[in-house]
């Protein structure tokens, strides 16, 4: 498993037009055989942050596999228009440090 971690810094005024692009683009990550799960976070403190959390199997998958997939070239036409406002796109590997507090789960 690789988790892909992008930060954004969206120009004011962009930022409902890049979450609802996520949002379409999400149906692409949703086909993906590679795609395990992914969340799309906003700043409380600085709303014209972003962070676009990706989980996929492998970071090889994505790089190859998804990216080199049927899927990929429809979710980069959706998503490409804010790559300039990109701080950050890198693989992470989850470590042992890890848990769950004692507040009780969200009720969706």
């Amino acid at each position: 498993m690789s988790i892909e971690i992008i930060r954004y810094n969206i120009a004011a005024g962009q930022e409902a037009a890049f979450e609802a692009a996520y949002g379409e683009a999400s149906r692409y990550m949703d086909a993906s055989p590679f795609c395990r799960s992914y969340e799309l976070l906003r700043c409380e403190e600085e709303p014209s942050r972003f962070l676009m959390r990706i989980e996929w199997t492998s970071t090889a998958d994505h790089l190859g596999g998804f990216r080199r997939g049927p899927e990929f070239p429809a979710f980069l036409a959706l998503v490409r228009p804010f790559f300039a406002m990109i701080e950050e796109m890198q693989h992470y590997q989850p470590t042992s440090v890890a848990g769950i507090g004692a507040a009780p789960a969200a009720v969706p």
